[in-house]
């Protein structure tokens, strides 16, 4: 059920449009952004497991044309602008940013009105449009003018309108949406609950805290959203086998997928990368207790400390997380490198196996405008000679 909401049950049956794009980005609601780019970064990545390939100056347009907004929902994120009220409500409720840069704000009062003031009467920045010659903050070494361009971002009095090469393009709301007036947001209870609502329906089945943890809410306040979502019927309760962690909850809408799961219908199909921000393994504590797959990105662990590489990637194939590969592209050279690839245990290398595989690392590369895949390292080395093999056929 969760793979059939999450949209990872099946391969694409047909080549992606622009709409396409927009219409996944509504099914899971929250597309995660992240600045590594070793491979793929994580808004384009977790679009191609489910579309397969397209071009990725559609999503940048998606946004540049208002379809899109960016905040912060599951970390930061590119969500629907159909969504920006419930963000609104929560903006206007509290500071969604972290303590210390609210504490900043309020110091620094003086900064923020001459940052707006500048972007209202010069236009959108960027934060190296700002020289600043004062001494860098605590903030990741940032700037004062991109921690108070931060402050005002989390705060909503600015909106990400763009990015060019990456680099957010800050602008005031009233540019991005100028239709928009406060009035328009729900009070926050009602806000939670709406979210709480979408997350439930998003993963197809969820516990209290899958739910909280989708658009980190809080615990508490998602629990208070889901006894109310219960009493109007809005979702019911259901029982998981040798699952831990519910009880847990079908949004009605979901049901005909949960007489499918009975009934023996809903059989996964899709085999393919996942990065690791991806919806279906953006909770952890969620991957283990449905998958039992322990997973964490090792990119921040110091590199003793790693146990499968720096940028390592979940596989799934066929309704199961199988194991986990450390890439690299180099793009100079159009070749993958597939640094490390583990199975789990218990996991049989079949025919079938190595051909799905090395299918999907395939068109991964083809995507991303790379000619070749090359497997430095597997376990066990069967894998590595059987995907080998395979890939070089074409």
């Amino acid at each position: 059920m969760m793979l059939a909401s999450l949209g990872l049950r099946t391969p694409p049956r047909y080549k992606a449009g622009k709409e396409d794009l927009l219409t996944a980005i509504r099914q899971i609601h929250n597309l995660q952004i992240d600045t590594i780019s070793v491979v793929a970064r994580a808004h384009q990545h977790i679009l191609w497991s489910r579309l397969g390939s397209y071009p990725t100056n559609w999503l940048e347009e998606l946004h540049a044309e208002g379809q899109l907004f960016e905040y912060f929902a599951h970390a930061v994120c590119l969500l629907p602008i159909e969504d920006y009220p419930l963000f609104r409500a929560l903006m206007l409720e509290k500071f969604i940013g972290w303590n210390n840069i609210r504490d900043w704000g309020r110091k620094n009062a003086a900064m923020l009105d001459q940052i707006l003031s500048h972007i209202h009467q010069n236009g959108a920045v960027r934060s190296s449009d700002f020289e600043s010659k004062q001494p860098r903050g605590a903030w990741w070494d940032w700037k004062v003018e991109k921690v108070a361009l931060e402050h005002l971002y989390y705060r909503g009095d600015l909106m990400i309108a763009r990015r060019e090469r990456f680099q957010r393009v800050y602008d005031l709301r009233e540019r991005v949406l100028p239709a928009w007036d406060d009035t328009q947001a729900p009070e926050y209870p009602a806000a939670v609950q709406e979210l709480t609502r979408k997350a439930v329906k998003a993963l197809g089945i969820a516990s209290n805290t899958w739910a909280a943890n989708y658009f980190y809410l809080k615990k508490a306040e998602a629990a208070a959203a889901i006894a109310q979502l219960l009493a109007e019927g809005a979702i019911h309760p259901v029982r998981i086998e040798g699952v831990r962690g519910g009880p847990f909850f079908v949004h009605v809408e979901n049901e005909p997928l949960l007489e499918a799961a009975l009934a023996d219908q809903l059989s996964a199909k899709h085999t393919t990368i996942l990065s690791p921000f991806d919806p279906l393994i953006s909770d952890r504590g969620r991957t283990r207790d449905l998958f039992d797959f322990e997973y964490s990105i090792e990119c921040y662990t110091p590199a003793p400390k790693r146990k499968y590489g720096y940028f390592v990637l979940p596989i799934l194939h066929q309704g199961q997380l199988i194991g986990r590969l450390d890439a690299k592209a180099w793009r100079k050279e159009g070749r993958l490198q597939v640094i490390r690839l583990f199975l789990e245990p218990g996991i049989t290398i079949s025919a079938g196996l190595i051909k799905a595989l090395a299918k999907t690392l395939r068109a991964y590369a083809s995507w991303q405008g790379l000619s070749s895949v090359v497997i430095d390292w597997a376990d066990p080395e069967a894998l590595r000679s059987g995907l080998t093999a395979r890939l070089e056929e074409g």
